[in-house]
């Protein structure tokens, strides 16, 4: 066989050798495709639509909190880390999407020209057709996303004192183009990125379901074979970006729009339209309309059991859009758990985010109607306390983590993958993913999560207190912030009746209470730096601990890691790099 093969070599080396001297001068064909491949391929061509959906900035947890008073990490490398304590720049902004965001959106520009033209299904006209439709309105519907994260991180003051935006790009920049674009205002903005979901809208189902009557086909496609109509907008492509989502980032947009840092002159007519918007899809929740439909387990949407059964065709009432759960991994768990159950213990609780849980009656710990116990502290606590936090004491694995001195290795600044505050991670962590002494592993589903119920639900509380005081309801809605904090708190355990609750009346005691709900059912979840600028708060809140002594009785608080902010970093800066190639574009002001 060998000699046969050298034959053959051999054969192959004659015929080469004696073709015309010219051909094998002419660079031959790489068989590499090139770009001009997304023109013939429909395949290719929607790797463009695909490459947006993986520039997604939520397909994995940031854990930026610990850029914020709620956390602090024990990887002295922790780039949110660097970046609270002194080093965030225009040069160096670990918040930064800049890159990618704005890529997804060109990538997105130069696909929604190709749709039209190109031919998504040879055999069969409908279904053809119905490509064209679904994948423009994914297109946009991405469009829109990726500009309300980019204005998220990056709209602020010039040094004019004017409210800007972002770039604007709608078409393609091909190589020569012209990149030095000012930016839009923040109204355009907006007004741009709502055009591009309503767009979005025109053409994307509510949900992408397999269909089993003819009679519930859209009238678009109402004489379409309902086998072709699923092939195109059914099970198939759920988990791509529908109406629902799209709805639900709209509700997003109008709640920034309506925010202090971006809002100056406290325009209600701005909280109506985030609440109406938000109402809106809460209204439309599958399992029951608005209040009704909040998930009794929605807050512990991490925990195995229901990840584990997640499908496609049947999910937690909880997730509005979410990944994909097949991949098995234990990277989170690696990173998150104490050492004493041999993970890293990377982020670290404050004891600023403890102090934030409520007693189990609802009273804050520093009121006097609370009960609290200086020498127990974590005795009738509010139940989201023990969930989302590990703290001394509690049990993990079967094992008591004691984070006291005397704890062991999972005692304060014991290790360098000790906690150095008192408190590890437990929100997010699957507690079946156990780490063996032999090195052996047992990874288990996991997804990204983009949106949640519970998110929109406090949005709804935020704008409507606002629009409408504690107890007020809109248009749209037949209940109020008052009702969907109470609602949440029963969730989560407060006793009932909820006397803290019932006690307050004014508006500005309800912020009050609903900022800190969304402190505790959003934590660790990548809101909190975001939302403290967009309300105009102060970031720069010193991050404590604890000390807990032999006895077990005796808690010193300590403060951990500085933040170090000033008044102008309210508003994130642009990339220094970009301000420099691109004089068109304009800093925010202080950067």
């Amino acid at each position: 066989m060998r000699l046969l093969n050298k034959y053959y070599i051999l054969l192959i080396a004659v015929t080469l050798a004696v073709a015309g001297c010219s051909d094998l001068l002419e660079p031959e064909a790489d068989n590499h495709s090139t770009f001009d491949r997304v023109y013939k391929d429909p395949d290719f061509a929607e790797g463009l639509l695909m490459n947006a959906y993986s520039k997604l900035p939520t397909l994995s947890y940031s854990f930026n909190d610990v850029a914020t008073d709620d956390a602090v990490s024990n990887d002295k490398f922790n780039k949110y880390q660097l970046m609270a304590t002194g080093q965030w720049s225009a040069q160096y902004n670990p918040m930064s999407n800049w890159d990618n965001m704005n890529k997804a959106i060109l990538y997105l520009n130069k696909f929604i020209p190709l749709i039209e033209d190109m031919t998504w299904y040879w055999n069969n006209e409908d279904i053809n057709r119905m490509f064209k439709v679904r994948l423009t309105g994914e297109a946009y519907a991405l469009r829109g996303v990726f500009r309300y994260y980019l204005l998220q991180n990056i709209a602020g003051k010039s040094a004019s004192g004017k409210l800007l935006g972002i770039p604007l790009y709608n078409d393609f920049l091909e190589e020569n183009a012209n990149f030095n674009m000012s930016r839009a205002d923040f109204e355009a903005s907006v007004a741009a990125i709502k055009s591009d979901f309503d767009k979005a809208n025109e053409y994307l189902p509510m949900d992408f379901r397999n269909l089993t009557n003819v009679n519930q086909l859209p009238e678009a496609f109402s004489t379409v074979n309902l086998t072709n109509y699923n092939l195109v907008f059914g099970d198939v492509s759920n988990q791509r970006i529908t109406k629902r989502i799209v709805l639900g980032f709209k509700a997003r947009l109008a709640l920034l729009a309506a925010s202090p840092a971006f809002n100056a002159n406290n325009e209600t007519n701005r909280w109506e339209n985030a609440a109406n918007s938000t109402a809106e899809v809460l209204n439309l929740i599958p399992s029951a309309s608005g209040v009704a439909g909040l998930d009794a387990k929605g807050h512990t949407f991490y925990v195995g059991s229901q990840v584990n059964s997640a499908s496609v065709t049947s999910d937690q009432k909880e997730m509005l859009w979410r990944g994909n759960s097949n991949a098995l991994s234990s990277t989170l768990e690696k990173r998150m758990l104490p050492p004493g159950l041999n993970g890293s213990g990377e982020v670290n609780p404050t004891q600023n985010l403890v102090d934030a849980f409520p007693m189990k009656n609802g009273y804050p710990i520093s009121n006097p109607l609370s009960g609290y116990d200086a020498t127990n502290p974590y005795a009738n606590r509010d139940p989201r306390l023990a969930l989302y936090i590990l703290y001394n004491g509690a049990t993990l694995q079967t094992k008591v983590i004691n984070t006291g001195k005397g704890g062991g290795v999972n005692a304060k600044d014991s290790l360098t993958t000790s906690t150095r505050t008192g408190y590890y991670l437990r929100k997010l962590i699957r507690e079946d993913v156990i780490f063996s002494a032999d090195g052996s592993t047992t990874p288990k589903k996991h997804y990204a999560v983009h949106m949640r119920y519970t998110e929109l639900f406090l949005n709804y509380a935020e704008a409507a207190n606002e629009a409408w005081g504690p107890t007020g309801t809109g248009t749209v809605a037949t209940y109020s912030a008052k009702d969907v904090i109470a609602a949440i708190r029963k969730r989560a355990g407060i006793a009932q009746p909820d006397n803290y609750l019932n006690s307050i009346s004014t508006k500005e005691e309800m912020r009050e209470l609903i900022r800190n709900e969304r402190r505790l059912e959003l934590c660790f979840e990548g809101f909190r730096f975001w939302d403290i600028r967009r309300w105009g708060l102060a970031l720069n809140e010193t991050a404590k601990g604890v000390i807990i002594e032999n006895d077990q009785t005796t808690f010193n608080y300590v403060n951990i890691e500085p933040r170090v902010y000033q008044p102008f970093m309210q508003y994130a800066p642009l990339p220094e790099q970009e301000i420099l190639k691109f004089p068109g574009l304009e800093q925010n002001a202080g950067w």
